[in-house]
């Protein structure tokens, strides 16, 4: 698939006049949802650690984009997310939680700074990220969690990081209950194994980041890993109103790895 995704249509895209944040997008599925909600009308909100690597987002979305640099671990950093927003007068239809991260570890290798890092960036990152966003979402507005197929599947040396994961799929629920009042819905988009450069970082060098990948597309029904391009698209699903009567449900989009 090509780098930019165009919305298809003719007329008004699928989030013409919305506003989303969607954080952890300077690269792969953050970064082609981006693109994507762009091309469909949306302003976005993105968010990266990496001031490089934030500014070619920024350049590749064009103007429909703002970009803040930070880190969801750190309030501090959100807190200047949600007030870029609100100094530009926009309250949030779509929120993407996205950022994340993971290294492969076995139960005996896991360090205390291990488990810290993964659960500060997944859990706590996330769920701040949603807590924070509460006053400026407006009522019927779609969250967003990214989960992984590794909170189920019991993937060996990644218990850490498929624990995190299990936790954001328990958060979905509860908010989707907690959120019903005011229509805000909650859901997780759980992709499969995705061909990103953080999958590829998961890797000590390129050749073996080709052998990982082989690995991974192995285990797929499809027989190939995903793009972000397909997961941008179900995540456009979540955020419009095709799915406005979709909440609390955890979408797989992973060529049927956890399904078959």
């Amino acid at each position: 698939m090509g780098n930019r995704v165009e919305s298809g249509r003719t007329g008004m895209g699928q989030l013409q006049g919305k506003t989303a944040v969607i954080t952890g997008a300077t690269s792969g599925i953050g970064l082609a949802t981006a693109r994507r909600f762009a091309a469909e009308g949306a302003h976005v909100f993105i968010t990266g650690r990496s001031k490089e690597t934030l500014d070619k987002a920024i350049a590749e979305i064009g103007a429909a984009a703002t970009g803040i640099q930070g880190d969801v671990a750190n309030l501090a950093d959100l807190d200047r997310l949600f007030a870029a927003v609100a100094q530009q007068g926009r309250r949030i239809d779509v929120l993407f939680a996205n950022a994340g991260g993971g290294a492969f570890r076995r139960l005996g290798q896991v360090s205390e700074q291990h488990f810290d890092d993964i659960f500060a960036t997944n859990v706590k990152g996330l769920l701040f990220t949603v807590q924070k966003a509460l006053p400026l979402l407006n009522d019927g507005a779609s969250v967003i969690l990214t989960g992984s197929t590794s909170a189920s599947a019991g993937t060996e040396a990644f218990g850490v990081y498929g624990a995190s994961k299990a936790a954001v799929r328990s958060f979905a629920r509860t908010w989707a209950n907690e959120l019903k009042g005011r229509q805000i819905r909650v859901n997780t988009l759980t992709p499969g194994p995705t061909d990103t450069p953080g999958i590829t970082g998961l890797a000590p060098d390129a050749e073996k980041a080709v052998q990982l990948k082989g690995a991974l597309a192995g285990k797929v029904p499809l027989g190939r890993m995903g793009s972000p391009d397909e997961i941008a698209a179900s995540a456009l699903f979540l955020a419009g109103d095709q799915s406005s009567f979709v909440t609390g449900i955890e979408l797989f989009v992973d060529g049927g790895v956890n399904q078959v």
